[in-house]
């Protein structure tokens, strides 16, 4: 038995840990997630650290670089161009870029890709437009979705949270993509970066602290792999 909870509202990709990310038509779900998503990320170098990664918690600016697969058909053989909050753009393994991160981050970088995905808990996330309706109504106005990194958004008048520990199946068909969904995803100061200005906004952090007990989106992994796309159906299993 499954019930549509709604459509797909929405699908983005981020090549590069905690730069921004690429709006897409359709994505590719695989056992590790979406094809080409957290694929690379900077860590500081020699860090032994659980967390070595530099991401926007330690410069705000990083989430206005933005990061895109030149082929987004091909996103495991086709290399990754960044534009920088300047406008100028880089491939991703250029010396200039990572130097010019260097010396934000106050010390030497090095860039690593992982085919499993630079992921901090599970590989897929996921959002409601229900609950970004409830975080503005909070709010008192309106919370850019893109502060919160997320990979699909369904429009539903239903929240993500309800559908805790079941799965998700995508399109009309019984032999479609479908996604196990895990627990709430627990934020970060990220959330408090604006994408265009990267300013921060503690309030924002507070907001969802006092009314989501700190818990936007939700996290998944594939149950059956295949091709999410933009407007397809969402039913709960």
């Amino acid at each position: 038995m499954s019930d549509s909870v709604g459509r797909v509202a929405g699908l983005w990709r981020f090549p590069v840990k905690s730069m921004a990310g690429e709006p897409l038509d359709a994505v590719a779900l695989g056992w590790r997630g979406i094809a080409g998503d957290r694929q690379y990320g900077f860590h500081h170098a020699g860090s032994l650290s659980r967390f070595p990664w530099f991401t926007a918690r330690d410069l705000s600016e990083m989430v206005r670089y933005r990061a895109a697969f030149r082929d987004p058909d091909d996103p495991r053989n086709a290399p990754v161009e960044v534009t920088t909050p300047d406008g100028e753009r880089f491939r991703l393994d250029a010396p200039e870029l990572k130097a010019r991160l260097a010396e934000a981050a106050g010390g030497p970088l090095e860039l690593m890709q992982s085919g499993r995905g630079v992921f901090d808990y599970a590989p897929v996330s996921i959002v409601s437009t229900a609950t970004h309706a409830a975080l503005d109504a909070a709010r008192g106005a309106h919370v850019d979705p893109r502060r919160f990194r997320i990979n699909i958004v369904i429009d539903s008048t239903m929240r993500e949270n309800a559908w805790a520990e079941r799965t998700l199946a995508f399109g009309e068909g019984e032999e479609g993509p479908r996604l196990s969904l895990q627990e709430p995803i627990e934020r970060c100061v990220v959330v408090t970066i604006d994408p265009d200005t990267g300013v921060r906004s503690p309030g924002i952090m507070k907001t969802v602290a006092r009314g989501f007990d700190n818990r936007i989106g939700i996290y998944a992994s594939a149950a059956r792999t295949g091709i999410i796309r933009v407007g397809d159906v969402v039913r709960l299993l």
